[in-house]
């Protein structure tokens, strides 16, 4: 039997990897994205280039039957002035399927980010090991899910046994666009973000374009999605339109199906499912743009607060009850030629009755109970027998 001394150094290739849209070869290694080249190339917004970078259902999907393996690592971390250390990381270890371990790498970079004046800096740091021992005998499925909120680069992998790309299982491919909610926000781990949650529940393969802040209807994400491999399509549009303030009313329609219409250009049949927002109290019926409130940052904690007016809305401005009732709206008029369109309320994954109970910790993002909790109703609504992903 092979032991940690009988390393052998499998070279990190793209095969290996499972929910990355693209791969950067870097002066370290491999970084995976989660928007091509060509998408990123059209982008001017820091914020969305840090978000596609942090590999949210980014996962090594390996076949071994080694039971010792190393990976290294350079992550990026953030650092927001003000405000306690963030956690690292987490990466999350599953063999066939499921939880086997979890672990995490220090060092790597640091991102500076002052949210006062909107400057950011980045101070370079080490490499770093992330190891897990002691896995079954025989040949096994093995993955390990890149921290969803920390970009990643991939330095070296070495297992005591020869590694090779895990089969194709034949399942069903589901490709998901949101905003930071769908993105990971405040999930516990990679896989329990709600979008992974729903995915092992719907036994399908996820590529998770949930971009933090940046679900703004962008033609170059459209693009992506359209030439993206794919039985199974949702969008969820309508938190980050609100809360950037990005258009109005008149604006919105029409981006909305243009968003559509160019996804259907690669995907004319695939069932497509346009999700509505979650509840959230502070933006229901107050307009953007949405601002931080840094009172209690110093203790880490964060909310945020809708600036805009209700009346206000009366020239147009968006809220998520205006947009809820748009995309319904736009949903059935389109449904009558596109048999394979769907709509999914987003208060029936997260509403009043669980604000309650489960409010949201800064007013804007689910933590890891509702996480679960979503992406459960999301497997239930979804992938059942009258859902739109039906088997």
């Amino acid at each position: 039997m092979r032991t940690t001394d009988d390393w052998i150094n499998t070279p990190l290739t793209g095969d290996l990897l499972r929910g990355a849209l693209d791969v950067e070869r870097t002066g370290h290694g491999l970084l995976p994205h989660r928007l091509p080249a060509r998408a990123r190339a059209q982008n001017s917004g820091g914020q969305l280039a840090m978000a596609e970078s942090q590999p949210s259902g980014v996962r090594l999907a390996l076949r071994t039957r080694a039971t010792a393996l190393e990976l290294d690592t350079l992550p990026t971390k953030r650092l927001y002035v003000g405000a306690p250390p963030r956690p690292d990381g987490v990466y999350d270890l599953l063999v066939d399927g499921r939880p086997a371990g979890q672990g995490s790498v220090a060092g790597g970079n640091t991102l500076t980010i002052d949210m006062t004046t909107g400057t950011t800096g980045v101070e370079p740091g080490p490499v770093g090991t992330l190891r897990f021992t002691d896995l079954p005998e025989g040949s096994k499925d093995i993955e390990i899910w890149l921290p969803h909120n920390e970009t990643t680069e991939l330095v070296a992998l070495r297992t005591n046994a020869p590694v090779e790309p895990a089969p194709d299982r034949g399942r069903r491919i589901w490709l998901h666009h949101g905003s930071s909610i769908s993105h990971g926000s405040d999930a516990a781990s990679p896989t329990t973000t709600w979008p992974a949650l729903a995915a092992s529940l719907g036994g399908v393969e996820l590529i998770n374009l949930g971009l933090a802040g940046s679900a703004l209807l962008d033609p170059f994400t459209a693009r992506a999605m359209r030439d993206t491999p794919a039985d199974l399509i949702s969008v969820k549009i309508g938190i980050n339109v609100v809360n950037a303030d990005v258009m109005r009313l008149r604006a919105f329609g029409p981006a909305v199906h243009g968003f559509l219409d160019t996804i259907r250009e690669g995907h004319p049949a695939v069932p497509l499912l346009v999700v509505s927002p979650i509840l959230c109290p502070v933006h229901e019926d107050t307009p953007g743009p949405l601002a931080p409130d840094f009172t209690g940052l110093a203790e880490g904690q964060l909310r945020f607060v809708a600036t805009g007016d209700p009346a206000e809305r009366a020239s147009g401005k968006l809220t998520l009850n205006v947009i809820r009732d748009e995309l319904s709206r736009i949903v059935a008029q389109r449904a009558a030629d596109d048999e394979n369109l769907y709509y999914l309320d987003g208060r029936e994954l997260y509403g009043a009755a669980d604000a309650a109970d489960l409010p949201l910790p800064d007013d804007l993002h689910p933590d890891a109970a509702t996480h679960r909790l979503i992406g459960e109703r999301f497997a239930r609504l979804a992938f059942t027998e009258r859902g739109a992903f039906k088997g």
